[in-house]
């Protein structure tokens, strides 16, 4: 059955793409009207269904900012209340006094400071305890403010508040247990609190006390607890350990048991990535997850919205909706309709323009204005056949001056003929008169000119561009009363690499004329070396010289002029250069050579340290005379 489905689709695919754009189009508009109610009421469902829930969303999201401002003004009254008793002298005396106090300074202590303590908590009615800590052995407890903390040593909060110092430490507990262990029924027994700590260190460093400021859920998130029954929402606060809290009765965890850990992986989820899913589906049923950091205490706030009205209000308005859309649809239609056929008309143009270049005919242009696809594409269309023209026009260009190229070569090798035997003749003469040295410097000269004269094509082999700059080193040896030293280290398989034709033999050229050009008399120990390696498939060729270097201002304006994309004609000379021209011209050409045959990654680089060396590093890709890279 599928094979079949894949066939008709397959069959059906193949006779739409050979309809015109006409016929589709046509096709395209009966679609449109014959089903636009099904496209309607679809697209009604979802911008009403997108309207009513983004509507939800910010209603239920500005509840729950009310509440976390009201959370953020708990937050301070706890902090200030804290701040107050932890900035009071005479609190921090008491509790670091390792000494008793007297009966006299006691009351004392008890009548002014004590009462003052006491106010805090009276002025803040939302605050359900403050108490005061101490390490001090001889501290008297003042009941239910100042306590021993050796209370609160098996509490869970207590190491972890030790080693935050004096920050602040928030932590929500399920219940309020009695630390003074009066064994008294309190009503906050069983109920969920805050609390706030704060580690004392006087002085710094040294532990004295803890203070401990506390309120209970149902004051400090008075919306997640409230006594109003709504039955569509309902807070959850969650503390930094993702634990939840909320009121029990009447609650969405009773018929949806899955929600506590749906909200805990989005906790855990939002703190790993920052994103927060709002949507949440159980049991057939559609809530909200809206969600607002307490950045200030490590906490969370959720509101579990239910989607149940709204999806009712959804239902009624559609309907209502369905007809208003089948009219708007229907006059989009016909807009489209008659924009297509214009765009069509400068399609057509476009269209036989192409045929009529097809067939060979002149292309005289295309005139399509406007804007849009068809106006971009005859656009290009135009720039394409310019540059078809031009790059017609270059070939026939390029070709006439390859057959003058030709004639040119033919004439020059005429010549060289000429010359070779006549040099061969004078060397025979030379041997005859037993004059060796003259013999050899006419056979180095020999194969500099056939090789400067065969000029078969742009690349030889590494192998033979050495060897005319051993021919050209020896030739020049001859006017020197010390030698130049030519050291080669180059492993033999890199002799078949393929090179540019005379790119080496200029840069060794330049260290002969220029790198010893001191003025003086003639050093002794001239050296010039070649080094070939390579790395990830590129070749690197240093070629350097042991002369006497170039200043950073020279070589930086050697380099201006070697990598200037047009020739620059100033010069420059004077003490420091070596005798190097600024200019660069030779240098620049390999250069150029190089990016003009390779590509723009390649060429050359120089470095040099004044009065010691000067070295040009030549980069190119490793390619074998066959053109395979290897």
């Amino acid at each position: 059955m599928r094979k079949r489905i894949r066939e008709l689709w397959s069959s059906f695919s193949y006779w739409w793409g050979r309809r015109s754009l006409q016929s589709r189009l046509v096709a395209a508009y009966i679609f449109i009207i014959l089903g636009p109610s099904l496209l309607v009421s679809v697209f009604s469902f979802r911008t009403i269904n997108n309207t009513y829930v983004r509507d939800a969303v910010d209603k239920n999201n500005y509840l729950l900012q009310m509440e976390k401002l009201h959370i953020v003004n708990q937050i301070e009254v706890m902090e200030r209340a804290a701040q107050i008793a932890y900035s009071d002298s005479a609190v921090r005396s008491y509790l670091s006094n390792e000494s008793a106090l007297t009966l006299g300074e006691l009351v004392d202590f008890n009548n002014t400071t004590f009462v003052n303590l006491s106010r805090i908590q009276l002025n803040n009615p939302g605050i359900e305890h403050l108490r005061l800590y101490s390490n001090n052995e001889s501290m008297y407890e003042i009941w239910p403010i100042i306590l021993r903390e050796d209370r609160v040593y098996e509490e869970p909060w207590y190491q972890e508040a030790l080693k935050l110092e004096e920050r602040e430490l928030w932590v929500f507990q399920s219940n309020d247990p009695d630390v003074m262990q009066r064994y008294t029924n309190l009503m906050t027994d069983g109920q969920p609190k805050v609390s706030l700590l704060r580690a004392i260190s006087i002085p710094a460093g040294h532990h004295v006390g803890m203070i401990q400021v506390d309120m209970m859920l149902n004051n400090f998130t008075p919306k997640t607890y409230t006594d109003v029954r709504d039955n569509q929402s309902q807070m959850f606060i969650a503390d930094s350990g993702m634990r939840l809290f909320t009121r029990s009765d009447n609650s969405f965890t009773e018929n949806y048991t899955q929600l506590e850990q749906a909200i805990t992986e989005r906790l855990k989820h939002y703190g790993e990535t920052g994103e927060w899913d709002i949507h949440y589906k159980e049991n057939g049923s559609s809530f909200m997850l809206i969600h607002t950091p307490l950045e200030r205490i490590g906490a969370s706030l959720i509101n579990v919205v239910s989607m149940e009205d709204v999806m009712k209000h959804i239902s009624q308005t559609r309907n209502l909706l369905i007809g208003a859309n089948i009219g708007f649809i229907f006059l989009v239609t016909l807009i489209a309709y008659v924009m297509n056929a214009f765009i069509l008309k400068k399609l057509r143009l476009l269209t036989e323009t192409m045929k009529k270049v097809r067939k060979g005919e002149t292309y005289t242009g295309l005139a399509i204005r406007g804007g849009g696809e068809v106006g971009e594409l005859a656009h290009h269309f135009n720039k394409l056949m310019n540059t078809i023209n031009t790059l017609v026009a270059q070939a026939v260009h390029k070709q006439a001056l390859t057959k003058e190229a030709e004639l040119r070569t033919l004439h020059n090798q005429i010549d060289a003929h000429f010359l070779y035997n006549t040099l061969e003749n004078i060397k025979m003469l030379a041997e005859i008169e037993d004059q060796r040295m003259i013999s050899d410097a006419l056979t180095w000269l020999g194969g500099m000119m056939r090789y400067n004269f065969k000029w078969t094509g742009e690349y030889v082999k590494l192998r033979d561009e050495i060897r005319h700059i051993q021919n050209y080193i020896e030739i020049m040896n001859i006017r020197f009363e010390h030698p130049i030293h030519l050291e080669l280290n180059i492993d033999q398989v890199y002799m078949e690499v393929e090179v540019l034709k005379m790119s080496l033999q200029p840069i060794v050229e330049n260290s002969v004329k220029h790198a010893w050009n001191t003025g003086g008399d003639e050093p002794e120990g001239r050296s010039i070396r070649i080094d070939v390696t390579e790395s990830e498939g590129e070749l690197f060729i240093l070629i350097g010289d042991n002369g006497c270097g170039l200043t950073p201002e020279r070589l930086a304006a050697l380099h201006e002029n070697i990598y200037a994309k047009e020739e620059q004609g100033t010069e420059f000379s004077g003490k420091g250069t070596a005798g190097y021209k600024a200019g660069g011209i030779g240098l620049r050409n390999v250069h150029q050579r190089l990016q003009l045959f390779y590509g723009e990654a390649y060429g050359l680089e120089l470095q040099s340290e004044p009065g010691q060396w000067t070295t040009v590093f030549m980069t190119l890709p490793k390619v074998l005379l066959t053109g395979d890279k290897r």
